[in-house]
């Protein structure tokens, strides 16, 4: 799994050659907080002991953790809030618009290179060039880096996903609220 993600290639070898084969693909996932699901829930208590929570943990290793760019906490919906009428947040609508517009900025930003189409395809070069961070946003990343532990690739990882949510907002540079923003989806002690 990890090969794929990364390289976004699968070479399956055999006695009489090899053979690699595109694999480009968007991966999403779900994961419980632990065996019997209610780890945290305000409707119901967790049975689970902290030895089962640690195996658990364990089914999922670090250097595919370290390869996923977003992880969302979704807390479970009380039944009365299915049934609820009333919508809040943004429209699908105007969602679909501001990722249309920021994959069209993608495009154009990558029309001369033909192996990257979005910002999650980039090299530590591209990175450079096309996600340059201002003074403030380096010493922000730096600092945040050592404090969660980061790895070079979950640093770089970082800043793809802050280019993104920047094209996202419309801005042509990194801001530091974004960097903050991507920051956040980092993995946070999932099995604590």
């Amino acid at each position: 799994m990890r090969q794929p993600l990364e390289d976004r290639v699968i070479s399956v070898a055999r006695a009489r050659g090899s053979m690699n084969f595109p694999a480009s693909f968007l991966l999403v996932a779900a994961l419980n907080p632990c065996p019997c699901g209610f780890k945290g829930s305000r409707i119901k208590e967790c049975t689970c002991t902290q030895p089962q929570i640690q195996k658990y943990s364990r089914k999922v290793s670090g250097p595919i953790i370290d390869r996923i760019d977003i992880w969302l906490d979704v807390p479970q919906v009380k039944h009365e809030e299915l049934s609820s009428t009333k919508l809040e947040g943004e429209s699908s609508e105007k969602i679909r618009a501001r990722v249309l517009s920021a994959r069209a900025k993608q495009a154009k930003r990558f029309a001369d290179i033909k192996t990257i189409n979005t910002n999650g395809e980039m090299g530590v070069k591209e990175l450079k060039k096309y996600a340059p961070l201002t003074d403030s946003s380096t010493q922000l990343l730096n600092d945040s880096a050592r404090r969660l532990n980061l790895s070079a690739r979950a640093y770089h990882r970082i800043i793809k996903l802050a280019r993104t949510i920047a094209d996202l907002d419309n801005s042509e540079n990194i801001q530091d609220g974004h960097l903050l923003e991507a920051l956040q989806y980092r993995p946070k002690n999932i099995f604590e």
